[in-house]
């Protein structure tokens, strides 16, 4: 995994505490990224405010770039928000993936509802609503 920081000083302490944690970030992950790229701008200057901006994007294999960013006072702050919307990104697309896996395909449905079985339920069974119930339902 090759890491880029830009906008920082070559000496400054804050590069050695962002590639430790985007390596702790990326480390249970199967498929680990092919670059990550962290970058910080002062937006508006030496004016002071909340104009420190921190933008992480991560180029996976196989899959679209993931990008996010934050803005806060310094760039370690800017860095953790980032850091934070990363890992919620991250964990959102692997419950994803993992629901995908779960659910049965629409083939399989397919064809289990041809089968005959006893433990699947009669549809010709089952109650059935009347036109003036469902208008009030939708309604």
């Amino acid at each position: 995994m090759n890491i880029e920081i830009g906008g920082l000083s070559a000496r400054s302490t804050l590069r050695a505490f962002i590639t430790r944690k985007m390596a702790e970030t990326f480390a249970g992950l199967a498929r680990q990224p092919i670059a990550v790229r962290v970058g910080f701008v002062d937006e508006n200057g030496p004016k002071g405010g909340v104009d420190i901006r921190c933008g992480i994007n991560v180029d996976l294999p196989r899959r679209a770039p993931i990008h996010v960013e934050e803005r806060a006072e310094t760039p370690r702050l800017a860095f953790d928000g980032a850091r934070l919307a990363l890992e919620t990104r991250i964990q959102r697309e692997r419950e994803r993936g993992r629901s995908e896996r779960r659910r049965p395909k629409k083939y399989y449905l397919a064809k289990r509802l041809l089968m005959p079985d006893e433990t699947t339920p009669k549809l010709e069974n089952a109650p059935r609503r009347t036109r003036r119930a469902a208008l009030r339902k939708s309604a």
